[in-house]
């Protein structure tokens, strides 16, 4: 066999399913992007994969692609979602299959005990890093800009109006606040040196925006329910976070069609995938970004990048985060 059809023969192929998930339109790769592939033979779409985008199934074709079922597209090698840590079909994948996408194993465990049981491998995007920035830094961005302008929607307030507190100095803050300043509100930023502060001075906002990881080794919260009382009347809490119980006790991830609820008062805002209100900008950035690194994986020639976002191997924990937390 000469090399260039053991090359062909080596070459893994990737699966890209329609995500299942309420309003989740966020998707992978557009066409323009496909065809940098060298293999686009070996790229799967499920049918209609391109359709809340406005793009057709033969887009992906005329490149070579390959437009199957939804079965089809999961007996691949590599299975490309979005938010696959919440797939529905995590736990029906064939033994062995590598996952590519926001997994989010540490602070859920009934992922990362789906992963293990189908001994599946797992590259986590929220993992990569490329010279110490996180490569979907423009995503955590989105995130923080997409959580303020539903939530104040969903308050029925002008950020004009409010004065408002954002928790974190990382990319979700930097939106955050990005919007919050576009649009009038009076802007106080917190982090972790500050976290004091902050707790003397929360009665003072008519809007909280979380925006810290919650450390899951952490036992505390930075808003503990019985503080609730001390915020002004009517007060909005946004967490972009969501962290369930974590830097906000009261904090239960929420949809986008059911996205607040109230406790003591203080209205809560917490949708767990709030760049999938924004799915064209999200997925123009993100199919550009993953492209080098999908073909690094079809490969099996992985840079550091996606050696760094190696958290589970063929059904082995690698993170040690993940192993912390379940044993903590």
């Amino acid at each position: 066999m000469n090399g260039s059809k053991r090359m062909e023969r080596d070459i893994k192929t990737v699966g890209f399913p329609v995500s299942w998930k309420e309003n989740e339109k966020r998707r992978a790769i557009l066409p323009e992007d496909a065809a940098r592939f060298q293999h686009p033979e070996c790229l799967y779409f499920e049918n209609g994969y391109g359709e809340v985008l406005g793009i057709a199934d033969e887009e992906y074709e005329k490149l070579g692609c390959r437009i199957v079922s939804r079965e089809g597209v999961l007996r691949q090698d590599i299975i490309c979602d979005p938010k696959i840590g919440d797939a529905d079909y995590l736990g029906t994948l064939e033994y062995g299959r590598i996952i590519f996408g926001w997994i989010h194993a540490t602070q859920n465990r009934d992922i990362t005990d789906k992963i293990l049981d189908r001994k599946l491998t797992a590259y986590a995007w929220e993992n990569m890093y490329n010279k110490g920035r996180h490569l979907f830094w423009r995503n955590n961005e989105l995130a923080g800009e997409a959580a303020v302008i539903h939530g104040f929607q969903c308050y029925g307030k002008m950020p004009y109006e409010t004065k408002a507190a954002v928790l974190g100095r990382g990319n979700t803050a930097r939106g955050a606040i990005k919007v919050l300043n576009m649009l009038g509100a009076k802007v106080m930023q917190y982090d972790r040196r500050t976290e004091e502060l902050f707790c003397k001075e929360l009665g003072s906002y008519d809007v909280v925006v979380n925006c810290i990881l919650w450390d899951v080794m952490r036992k505390d919260h930075l808003i503990y329910r019985a503080d609730l009382k001390r915020m002004k009347k009517n007060a909005l809490i946004i967490d972009v976070s969501c962290d369930r119980g974590g830097g906000i006790e009261t904090c239960i991830p929420t949809t986008i069609e059911n996205p607040t609820y109230e406790v003591e008062g203080v209205l809560h805002y917490a949708v767990d995938h709030t760049p999938a209100l924004f799915h064209k900008t999200f997925t123009k950035n993100n199919s550009e970004l993953i492209t080098p690194y999908l073909q690094q994986l079809m490969e099996g020639e992985c840079g550091e990048a996606l050696t760094n976002s190696l958290i589970i191997e063929n059904g082995r924990i690698i993170d040690k985060a993940i192993i912390q937390f379940q044993n903590r």
